[in-house]
């Protein structure tokens, strides 16, 4: 069972030149079925073409909370 406080990634928190690596990698982390909370301060829907595109369709992706703040996205692997 996965911890509550593993599993939220606050890309807020990353430097530009590592985001989307650092989110790639704690999604290769997950087995089937093991998800993460993704928290942003932007829609980060282009990152979500960019798992589908490098991925394939092998993953959920559910707003919890959608701005105009705050984003929460919860990423599922199949």
């Amino acid at each position: 069972m996965e911890n509550s406080n593993t599993n939220i990634l606050n890309a807020t928190l990353l430097h530009p030149s590592i985001k989307h690596a650092t989110i790639f990698a704690r999604y290769d982390e997950l087995k089937p079925g093991e998800h993460f909370i993704l928290h942003n301060d932007h829609d980060p829907k282009p990152l979500y073409y960019q798992l589908v595109q490098q991925k394939g369709e092998v993953f959920t992706w559910e707003y919890l909370e959608q701005g105009p703040e705050w984003y929460k996205i919860k990423i599922t692997k199949k």
